[in-house]
């Protein structure tokens, strides 16, 4: 029953994590803005800490107790979590950065450098720890550094989205008032869950499913729920058709059959035009439809006819 409800939990898993890093991806080309490139490289740093700091842990300590000593176990146990831990780093530093150009802030290279340096010493730190004091065990060390890094970064972001720089926010108040709050029940869940798990099974399964489910709120609010404006509003200038096709990788039969759509061409006279068959033009448009993030052929045609100024 235990080893059904890891595997049911592992699905889950991954299916949020795909899910925050395909809505990221789609909020970066549609909104044609770097700040959405910080929230996607965030998804796919925490999920790969995730997969490889937690889900590590969770599938030795399952799977592998029965079969291999304990003391082993740990050991490799501990390994994954210290694996894993820069890429918690650089997740909760693209937060940070995500949350500031949110606000109308910019995330320097000073900036960079500092949380780097603390972050890394305080890894350095736990590292010495767990090597010279015996009775200091590493996932109580890597638990209570997540918990007081977790709280930390948390309120630096929640800080950073509430209290924007004036008339610079890309945001509105309605989604300030909304997101920072979230952000902090989130944590708070997260830390809890940590702070009393020792063996627990069921308080594990709470940890994963909060911090699966919860570090895809920001993906999901803004692609379903925000009153974003923005990005929309800072206009881009044309480009060339090519640089177009090179933008959103679009393959050169591909781009042949965006010219063609945009030239009021059916499906049926592009195959004939081409010399290619109906169904290999209806895949090509539907690989197209996916790369532009588009739904019909109108928009895909307002969508080169915005990008090119044609």
């Amino acid at each position: 029953m235990l080893n059904l409800l890891v595997y049911l939990l592992f699905i889950v898993s991954v299916a949020l994590a795909a899910l925050g890093i395909i809505l990221s991806s789609k909020l970066k080309t549609r909104y044609r803005s770097e700040i959405f490139s910080s929230l996607l490289y965030f998804q796919v740093f925490i999920y790969t800490f995730g997969f490889y700091g937690i889900w590590g842990h969770v599938i030795l300590k399952t799977f592998m107790s029965e079969v291999v000593q304990a003391n082993i176990i740990e050991r490799f146990s501990d390994i994954a979590m210290l694996l894993g831990l820069p890429f918690l780093v650089f997740a909760w530093m693209m937060l940070i950065r995500f949350t500031a150009e949110l606000s109308g802030r910019k995330f320097g290279s000073w900036g960079l450098f500092w949380y780097l340096m603390i972050s890394f010493s305080l890894i350095l730190i736990a590292g010495y720890f767990i090597a010279r004091v015996k009775m200091v065990k590493p996932v109580s060390m890597i638990k209570y550094y997540y918990i007081i890094m977790n709280l930390a970064i948390t309120f630096i972001a929640s800080y950073l989205i509430h209290i924007p720089l004036k008339k610079r926010a890309v945001i509105h108040d309605y989604d300030r008032r909304m997101i920072a709050p979230a952000m902090f029940v989130i944590m708070i869940l997260q830390c809890v869950a940590v702070v009393f798990y020792s063996s627990q099974i069921w308080l594990g399964i709470l940890f994963v499913i909060a911090f699966f489910a919860g570090n895809i709120f920001l993906p999901v609010y803004f692609s379903y729920v925000t009153l974003i404006s923005g990005f929309e509003d800072v206009p881009e200038k044309s480009y060339s058709f090519g640089e177009f096709c090179k933008k959103y990788e679009v393959s050169p039969r591909e781009s042949e059959i965006v010219r063609e759509i945009c030239n009021g061409l059916s499906n049926k006279e592009i195959s004939e035009k081409l010399f290619i068959s109906l169904q290999t033009v209806k895949d090509h448009t539907h690989h197209i439809y996916i790369k532009t993030n588009v739904k019909s052929r109108v928009q895909l045609i307002t969508l080169v006819k915005e990008g090119t100024g044609r």
